[in-house]
């Protein structure tokens, strides 16, 4: 399966799982806008050239990639100011963000 489509399924499950957990502001993949999809794209060729990295190596992967394209920590997500709650070490996360993660990674190993 090529990473785009591995891409796709992760945002999508990513999505469902949002909601799931309170969160119902995720677009759909083909709504997305082009960063977040290229975010999700980033976390799975991460994964695919690094066979042995765990939850807290993907989610240190996605804030290296978000502070090179300027986000910064902000209490809610906004992407106009490029602000995210999330982007704080690994230890620091809730349980339900560590969750997405893990998430990610098992269905990466799963679709490659």
């Amino acid at each position: 399966m090529k990473a785009v489509e591995i891409a796709k399924i992760c945002h999508e499950a990513n999505k469902a799982y949002c909601e799931a957990i309170g969160d119902p502001f995720m677009p759909h993949w083909g709504d997305a806008p082009e960063w977040q999809r290229a975010s999700t794209e980033a976390g799975v060729a991460f994964l695919l050239e690094n066979k042995n990295a765990t939850p807290r190596d993907t989610h240190a992967s996605w804030v290296e990639c978000k502070v090179k394209d300027g986000w910064a920590y902000g209490p809610k997500k906004d992407a106009e100011k490029k602000e995210h709650p999330c982007m704080v070490d690994y230890d620091d996360l809730p349980a339900e963000q560590k969750m997405k993660d893990s998430i990610f990674l098992s269905l990466v190993r799963t679709l490659e």
